[in-house]
């Protein structure tokens, strides 16, 4: 039984992976408003009525994706040695994290988002999601109740930062390495605090 439980949750992440691959696929080569659920779901070799098991539309396929940085992010600060205080252990998943996606990648992925005036609402509204992941992890590091306000802060200066350097890349055209841009955010950051 554990077998096919694991096998199924296996081809269920093959699938939405499909999904997603072919969504991105899409958008990149006619555009996000002119690409259709039919269209991404033949490109996935799925029925249009599977499409929706995995995403409610095709906005979610582009969010997914940021909420999957929110994933690795959490799972980086936990990997973080214990020694290191919150900002500057919640610093270090940041780059890490975000120095993995390829610079093109990163590029046309933002721009996708910018297209539609939906998603780029449903982004925002994302941050605080990633947000709130990063003050449980935050939390879950450092238990001590008092230092609650504290971990809360560094949460939304950290997604505050990411913004603020994704905003750069985008506007520099990704001319610099995001990393370079996260290390001059955190720097201004912590120069203020």
């Amino acid at each position: 039984m554990t077998t096919n439980e694991g096998l199924r949750e296996r081809k269920r992440r093959e699938t939405l992976q499909r999904i997603t691959d072919a969504g991105i696929r899409l958008f990149i080569e006619k555009g996000y408003e002119a690409t259709t659920l039919d269209e991404i779901a033949a490109a996935a070799g799925i029925a249009r009525r599977t499409f929706f098991y995995y995403f409610k539309s095709k906005d979610e396929i582009l969010l997914s994706l940021q909420s999957g940085m929110g994933a690795m992010l959490v799972e980086a600060l936990k990997r973080a040695p214990g020694d290191k205080r919150p900002l500057r252990a919640i610093r270090d998943a940041v780059v890490a994290v975000c120095a993995r996606v390829p610079a093109d990648d990163m590029i046309v992925i933002d721009r996708l988002m910018r297209s539609s005036e939906a998603v780029q609402a449903r982004k925002q509204a994302s941050y605080v999601q990633q947000e709130q992941a990063l003050f449980a992890a935050l939390r879950e590091r450092w238990p001590d109740p008092g230092r609650e306000t504290g971990l809360r802060l560094v949460a939304m200066l950290a997604i505050g930062t990411i913004r603020l350097s994704l905003d750069a890349f985008n506007r520099e055209g990704g001319s610099r390495p995001v990393a370079v841009l996260l290390h001059e955010a955190f720097d201004a950051l912590e120069a203020e605090v």
